[in-house]
């Protein structure tokens, strides 16, 4: 079965899932969108109200600064993969809950396992801790590892990981829209090497 077949069945699988409370309050699902054979994965958090309005991730204020910076670096959102850690809105875009990353997570592995990216950023404190624990790494405050590589090897190669904030945290202060600036001239480094 090739790659665009097993997303399209997890796909499926995301839009009825009932493993948490969220499956009942939302209004669509939002597994991820882009290139299942992108060299570069973006993990957010979970949507907000502009995603499950939509079914698509990063779609709000914190997506128009998120398709800046990829423009920033020559990137467009069909050469990327973009998904979250929880496909469904928590209530009041509060932060989502062990309970529900818990439940959820197993479909990014999934995702993970599928496009086989080189480089992943996960974007935010919850995404960053499960991607580098998932990896073998001891998560530390985003503000000491925002856009530092771990290199992690897996059974189908190397991958490179850089946390970075979440676009979100940036709409509000501009100096970390400035980190964000020079995580992302360092992510255009290290696809260039890889």
């Amino acid at each position: 079965m090739g790659k665009e077949e097993l997303m399209k069945k997890l796909e499926e699988k995301i839009q009825s899932c009932q493993k948490c409370p969220l499956g009942k309050l939302r209004t669509n699902a939002v597994p991820g969108a882009g290139s299942y054979d992108a060299k570069v994965m973006f993990v957010g958090e979970a949507p907000g109200y502009w995603e499950d309005q939509k079914g698509l991730p990063f779609v709000g204020r914190a997506g128009k600064l998120l398709d800046e910076l990829l423009a920033e670096i020559a990137l467009s959102r069909e050469e990327v993969y973009i998904t979250n850690i929880v496909k469904c809105r928590p209530p009041e875009n509060r932060d989502p809950t062990e309970e529900e990353i818990k439940a959820c997570s197993p479909y990014l592995d999934k995702q993970i396992d599928i496009i086989r990216p080189k480089v992943i950023v996960p974007l935010g404190r919850h995404s960053m801790s499960y991607i580098l624990r998932k990896f073998g790494f001891e998560p530390e405050p985003i503000s000491k590892i925002h856009g530092k590589a771990f290199e992690a090897h897996t059974l189908f190669g190397k991958i490179v990981i850089m946390p970075m904030y979440h676009p979100a945290a940036a709409l509000y202060k501009p100096p970390i829209r400035e980190e964000l600036r020079r995580g992302f001239q360092k992510l255009k480094e290290l696809i260039r090497d890889s």
